[in-house]
């Protein structure tokens, strides 16, 4: 297992320095003011994005990781754009676990149309069971973990949320994180090309969706995830009779 020190409750894993902001950050926000320990590895450095360069967008990603409180922020330098379920991607995810023992992985989903997004999810996947096998990967000196569960951030409109979270008292900072990456967002002095996610109004998009997501559950904001394991619920009673939307 990992020191105290190293240690983390949730890690979420994402492709790029922005995209745990734009998809799970009113849930980390929430789940560091609970007293968890929250992390966040980014896969790539960004380095094919249109807007910015690797070396402001890291600096960008040190901000948004202040906003969010985070406990940890680290990058694997995989290649942007060719991120892949490789060796070498694998054992760098592994050993990411092993050190930082999370016991929630936050993901994308696998159905994600961005080829990044959906081998950043194949590759976290595989690396949480690989990390559980004592024999693998035994060179780094590392010891086994006991297996994360893992939460898909939902972002295809075909794929039903498992559960949402409220995120309805952290919309705020997490649009202030958002906002963090000012290179990858509108901005009427940028001369840079624009983007989809630069257009002026997707951040709105973005406050929009989380509005969408919360009404499904009578709330201000919600994030959504789905679980691709089975859920074991000790107070079905307690889960059922929480607000919800009873005419969706």
């Amino acid at each position: 297992m990992s020191d105290s020190q190293n240690q983390l409750d949730v890690l979420a894993v994402f492709s790029h320095p922005d995209d745990a902001e734009l998809s799970v950050a009113g849930t980390l926000l929430k789940l560091k003011a609970q007293g968890y320990r929250t992390g966040v590895c980014d896969m790539t450095r960004g380095e094919m994005g249109t807007r910015g360069t690797p070396e402001i967008r890291a600096r960008e990603a040190l901000e948004a990781a202040r906003v969010m409180k985070l406990d940890l922020r680290t990058n694997l330098d995989q290649p942007d754009g060719h991120v892949w379920p490789t060796e070498e991607a694998r054992t760098a995810m592994v050993r990411i676990i092993r050190l930082h023992a999370p016991r929630v992985l936050l993901t994308p989903h696998w159905d994600d149309p961005h080829p990044d997004h959906a081998n950043t999810c194949r590759i976290v996947r595989q690396a949480a069971r690989l990390a559980t096998m004592a024999r693998y990967d035994e060179v780094s000196g590392q010891k086994p973990v006991s297996m994360p569960a893992i939460m898909h951030s939902v972002f295809s409109r075909l794929v039903v949320p498992t559960f949402i979270v409220d995120v309805s008292d952290f919309t705020e900072e997490k649009m202030k994180a958002i906002k963090s990456h000012a290179s990858q967002f509108f901005r009427a002095d940028s001369q840079e090309p624009t983007t989809r996610i630069s257009d002026k109004g997707f951040l709105d998009q973005i406050e929009n969706r989380m509005r969408y997501f919360g009404t499904l559950i009578s709330v201000a904001a919600g994030e959504p995830f789905y679980v691709r394991e089975a859920l074991n619920v000790d107070d079905p009673i307690e889960l059922l009779t929480r607000p919800m939307n009873i005419y969706s």
